[in-house]
């Protein structure tokens, strides 16, 4: 047996089905152990699409998600979305491959320190020099991916470990993989319980970790337990995230902040007092010793309250601890008001005659409320804002609060995969699309159907948005691109190409794309307009 193959096993027995990969010299050993334990090859156009499906996977199914390239430039095209799957919490499994240990410092093929490369986007990143071993540090790496704040892990693969025999050895058992969850001190909850029983105003407030795609169910019973708003916060707008209304004016107001998993960052304005009011104290629980500090240093004596514990553990504390008979109603109804609050009418039509943002996607909600189960991906930029806005599905995936763009093709493919029954619709703008363009040769490949809608406004608007406020309309430069027929070029990849320009023909559009059976591209013209802001008030 050799060491690529107690990999494989070791994979097959932490329950792993599917890995997203790029093949390379280095890594077709594993390709090879992967047939004996019927783990399934999903094989990409670019490094950077295993990442963001790995991480879309680990969103959509609560697992680990599983990445696999080759050495030095393979590895080197993947690191960006590692820092978004570091940012969005999600646990993902980098594995690379790499030139032998045998050969280290005598100038091997595509020789490189790839795990000082990924430390600063990882919670862990090691080498695997012993094969014996490679069961227990592929076991290590996905316990530390799952437990506390989760985040990406990288292992390195040496060819020679992958080839070297390891008879005897055997892959880890199932509580070799189980996450390590740090319980709250009861003192503690009760501590919480009642700084949140006598407040007027409290708010809970989570991380991407705990968005309500993930963890829905949870925290709407935490929000009943102690009677007050429960808020995840997953978008790099942060309080001026779209798809949450005026809530600024919500956290303006609240005398009690809990931080259960929620960085205090540049998302929540630093938890200054140009957000806050001076006198609102601010809880921090926190499995990340890095964010707790940080919570400590922009908060200051602001801070009451700081607890090493693993949020997700202190939701079920707080669950069974409850608030008492506090009732609330009023200050919940008025939050509720401020998330729910728009600037904007679905209805909205254009000085210019083009299909408006809102309008576009009004028209996907109308799909989504006729799909049985419904994902909405939206990606970055000023059309992912108006998306986030304006749909509600029963699962979504955004760009997380990293800000890249380019994701989202990658992300539908996933998602599609990991829950094949639901309608799937990644929305972009005609920028990001032409990141991970050749991925819709993939989606059909791999027959996931799903519908991909770009908003086409002929740029990037996020920065031309940008050069027009800050430097004026003589000196826009180099943000504009062609009127290029995307859906024709998903044709010819196999897929399915609708193009939009007139109002009357969207909801037949999407309709008939929802209904080919195959990945689909609905190419709408559209007017580019900032991303919505609150209310109008």
């Amino acid at each position: 047996m050799r060491g690529a193959d107690l990999l494989a096993q070791t994979l097959a027995a932490a329950g792993v089905s599917r890995v997203f990969s790029l093949s390379g010299n280095q890594i077709m050993p594993v390709y090879d152990a992967c047939l004996d334990v019927k783990i399934e090859i999903v094989h990409v156009r670019h490094e950077a699409a295993c990442v963001f499906m790995a991480d879309a996977w680990a969103q959509m199914t609560g697992e680990i998600g599983i990445c696999l390239v080759t050495a030095a430039p393979g590895a080197s095209n993947a690191l960006g979305p590692l820092y978004t799957a570091r940012q969005s919490e999600s646990p993902v499994l980098f594995l690379t491959g790499d030139s032998p240990v045998a050969h280290d410092g005598h100038g091997a093929f595509q020789e490189l320190d790839q795990v000082a490369m990924t430390r600063p986007v990882t919670k862990l990143s090691m080498r695997a020099t012993a094969p014996e071993r490679l069961g227990h540090d592929a076991a290590t790496a996905i316990r530390t991916a799952m437990s506390g704040r989760p985040g990406p892990v990288h292992v390195a693969l040496p060819f020679d470990v992958l080839q070297a025999d390891v008879d005897g050895a055997d892959a880890p058992g199932a509580q070799a993989f189980q996450p390590q969850a740090l319980e709250p001190a009861q003192s503690d909850v009760k501590s919480v319980a009642d700084a949140l029983a006598a407040a007027d105003a409290p708010l809970v407030l989570c991380g991407p970790a705990m968005s309500f795609t993930r963890c829905g169910a949870q925290l709407s019973a935490l929000a009943a337990a102690v009677d007050a708003p429960v808020v995840a916060m997953e978008s790099p707008r942060g309080l001026k995230d779209p798809s949450l209304g005026d809530f600024a004016k919500a956290v303006a107001r609240a005398d009690l902040v809990v931080c259960l998993g929620k960085p205090v960052n540049f998302t929540l304005g630093f938890g200054s007092t140009n957000v806050c009011l001076p006198t609102c104290k601010w809880i921090v629980i926190d499995a990340e010793a890095g964010e707790r500090e940080r919570a400590q240093l922009n908060l200051q004596d602001r801070l009451s309250l700081v607890i090493d514990a693993d949020p997700k553990a202190a939701v079920a504390a707080l669950c069974e601890q409850g608030a008492g008979s506090v009732a609330r109603n009023a200050w919940c109804s008025e939050v509720a008001g401020h998330i729910a609050a728009r600037s904007y009418s679905s209805s909205d039509v254009s000085a210019g005659g083009k299909i408006t943002s809102a309008l576009l996607c009004a028209a996907v909600q109308r799909q989504v409320e006729v799909a049985t189960e419904s994902i909405v991906i939206s990606d970055g930029g000023e059309f992912g804002q108006w998306s986030q806005a304006v749909t509600r599905p029963d699962r979504r995936i955004i760009n997380g609060p990293g800000g890249a763009i380019g994701g989202a093709l990658c992300y539908g493919v996933a998602a599609k995969l990991a829950k094949p029954v639901a309608t799937v619709f990644a929305l972009m703008g005609d920028g990001t699309v032409g990141f991970h363009l050749a991925e819709f040769e993939t989606a059909v490949r791999e027959n996931t159907p799903f519908v991909v809608v770009i908003g086409n406004d002929g740029r990037w608007n996020a920065e031309h948005l940008i050069q027009m406020r800050d430097y004026g309309p003589d000196r826009l430069n180099a943000c504009t691109l062609s009127d290029a027929r995307y859906d024709e070029a998903v044709k010819a990849l196999g897929g399915h190409g609708e193009y939009v320009t007139d109002l009357a023909d969207l909801d037949g559009a999407l309709a008939r794309a929802v209904a080919c059976g195959k990945v689909a591209c609905v190419n709408v013209v559209i007017e580019g307009v900032p991303a919505p802001a609150g209310s109008a008030h």
